[in-house]
């Protein structure tokens, strides 16, 4: 989740619908500037008892932001806690629950992208030393309940929290209890915005499967292999979903522009604080009748806040973030953005996996990503068949879209063995949430102690 570094008082004041349309044609970039941006989310916990450490603690999460300025990174503030980190790198912010996410700097290419990774791990890891802090690879807290989980000091997660169980039963654990990587992708123009959209949305189920890495609930095995994935779908049900107005014809900026403007707001952001907006409709404050800011008008910087509490399974900025995986381990983060680049930034590639699902009927999208959370690679693909009958065969379309792409490195290699770890899980037939599942009831003999062994960085 975002974190604010600067005031909006100077964003351009919002006079027109098409304003917030145009927000988005922003983005456009031609192919040549195309960047890779990938976010990346772990489990803090104290080495000697795995307790997740709070904000203010010896050795808790404002000491280890701390330990972490000796690498060039500096603080961003709020009501005077350092809350995120900037640099070179991009930035390190927080999730509600001290959930430790970089939210890499826009790179051109996969290994710059694994090379940012590697250097972010090797300075927690040096910091949590100091400390005595570890940090955990999975897509949610294997032993914690919501009531041992500390709460960072942030405004917009207070508002969050208590508007959360209004709308869903799992909100919380959302906030508090998970992890995950993403990456977001640029567009050259609409059109390739909604392509790229709908093969992101049709194929995000197989993201979720192939990364699955969240089986346990408080210690025991939860029944889901995504429990993650699971969550989201009683979180908020009018900011989530995979959105099937997306497929519809005349599908672009406007519409999305209207999907986000029926999307209950969470706050606005005023002179450094989040005021509560919770439940209010944007609609109404761009006619000046928001109730707690009578008579003001939305900002650009408004548009984008607001744009940031909508969930969906890809999202739409200036960018489109994919959001369907758990969180793990490096080789994985590094295989993500490899994932969806290789699908979606080569023409041959993006009109392969579109020809893969464009057949797909809105309730054969819906039963498969319904299917996944359970089921993984073996949920029912639409025309019969399991999902891991096409997964090898995405794999194949995202390898020539990398090879295509021809990007070296030093040593002359292209981007293509960055999918690695995907091959190995198809080859094995298991996701990573089985792996730890046939540990768990083999050789863990049901300690979920031992995950921490196994999961960490």
């Amino acid at each position: 989740m975002s974190t604010k570094t600067a005031s909006t008082a100077k964003s351009a004041i919002i006079e027109s619908r098409d304003q917030l349309i145009a927000s988005f044609a922003r983005g456009e970039k031609p192919s040549d500037r195309w960047r890779i941006g990938t976010e990346h989310e772990k489990f803090v916990y104290a080495l000697g008892d795995h307790h997740a450490p709070s904000y203010d603690e010896a050795s808790g999460i404002r000491a280890l932001l701390g330990e972490l300025e000796q690498y060039g990174w500096a603080p961003v503030m709020e009501g005077g806690n350092v809350i995120a980190l900037t640099g070179a790198d991009g930035s390190i912010s927080l999730e509600p629950a001290g959930q430790f996410e970089l939210s890499g700097a826009p790179l051109d290419n996969l290994h710059q992208t694994c090379a940012e990774t590697g250097r972010h791990l090797a300075q927690v890891k040096a910091a949590g030393d100091t400390l005595g802090l570890g940090f955990l690879g999975l897509g949610m807290w294997p032993d914690k309940t919501r009531a041992e989980l500390p709460i960072m000091p942030k405004g917009r997660y207070a508002i969050m929290l208590r508007h959360m169980p209004r709308v869903g039963s799992l909100g919380l654990d959302m906030m508090l209890r998970t992890s995950t990587i993403q990456v977001n992708l640029d567009y050259a123009s609409e059109a390739d915005m909604v392509k790229k959209f709908r093969v992101g949305l049709a194929l995000q189920p197989l993201a979720t499967a192939l990364f699955a890495n969240s089986p346990f609930t408080e210690g025991k095995p939860n029944g889901k292999l995504s429990f993650r994935s699971h969550i989201w779908s009683d979180t908020d049900p009018a900011r989530t979903g995979m959105l099937p107005f997306v497929f519809e014809e005349g599908f672009g900026y406007e519409r999305y522009a209207d999907y986000a403007l029926d999307v209950p707001m969470y706050f606005v952001y005023r002179d450094g604080k989040y005021i509560d907006a919770a439940g209010l409709s944007f609609r109404d404050f761009l006619k000046g009748e928001l109730s707690v800011l009578p008579g003001e008008l939305p900002t650009i910087d408004d548009w984008n806040d607001h744009l940031s509490t909508a969930f969906p399974e890809v999202r739409l900025k200036t960018f489109l973030e994919m959001r369907g995986a758990d969180g793990g381990p490096w080789n994985r983060i590094c295989a993500l953005p490899a994932l969806w680049v290789g699908l979606l930034y080569d023409n041959g590639a993006l009109d392969a996996a579109w020809d893969l699902v464009k057949g797909w009927s809105l309730d054969e999208r819906q039963n498969l990503r319904d299917a996944v959370p359970e089921l993984a690679l073996d949920a029912p693909l639409p025309g019969g068949g399991r999902l891991r009958d096409i997964a090898g065969e995405v794999l194949d379309i995202a390898h020539a879209g990398l090879a295509a792409r021809a990007r070296l490195n030093g040593a002359g290699d292209n981007e293509t063995g960055f999918l690695d770890p995907l091959r190995e899980i198809v080859r094995s037939g298991k996701v990573p949430a089985q792996v730890l599942l046939d540990r768990y009831h083999g050789e863990w003999g049901g300690d979920i102690s031992r995950v921490y062994g196994e999961a960490s960085f």
